[in-house]
């Protein structure tokens, strides 16, 4: 799906309580594991030891950290939207985190955003953005998220 593109910050302001993207599916394969695990130090064998996983995790295979889950909610928002005329952007928190169902190695995984709140800050915007990271073929999402980030103009 091509990226939603707003002229402008202002442009959010009519958004505000709706579902503005979805994005394309991304699959979670066991090199972006791994490079994940490297990057953090977390080399739980239930993500980067396929044979052990295979006979010993309820999941049957690896699966991905919840924070690698986490992690490409940035990515997915530039999947999903342009704002033109916004010089940075920055990831301020989450007020709320749930990691609802396993990421087995192989998943696709796509994100919908909606826009729950639009604050004016010096020089841009606060957003408040319910994230829903679904997993292809699962009734359950992987991640539900409110994230809030900042644009700058």
């Amino acid at each position: 799906m091509p990226p939603v593109v707003l002229a402008n910050i202002a442009a959010l302001k009519d958004l505000v309580g709706r579902e503005v993207a979805v994005t394309d599916w991304i699959e979670i394969t066991q090199a972006r594991i791994d490079h994940f695990a490297a990057a953090t130090d977390d080399y739980q064998w239930i993500h980067v030891d396929a044979a052990r996983a295979a006979t010993e995790s309820p999941f049957g295979s690896t699966i991905a950290h919840g924070f690698l889950t986490l992690s490409l909610l940035p990515h997915f928002l530039e999947l999903a939207m342009r704002i033109d005329g916004v010089r940075m952007g920055v990831n301020y928190g989450l007020n709320r985190l749930r990691f609802t169902a396993p990421v087995p190695v192989g998943a696709k995984l796509r994100a919908r955003f909606t826009l729950a709140k639009l604050e004016q800050i010096e020089g841009g915007v606060q957003t408040t953005w319910t994230v829903t990271v679904e997993r292809e073929g699962s009734d359950k999402p992987a991640c539900v998220a409110e994230w809030l980030t900042r644009r700058y103009e």
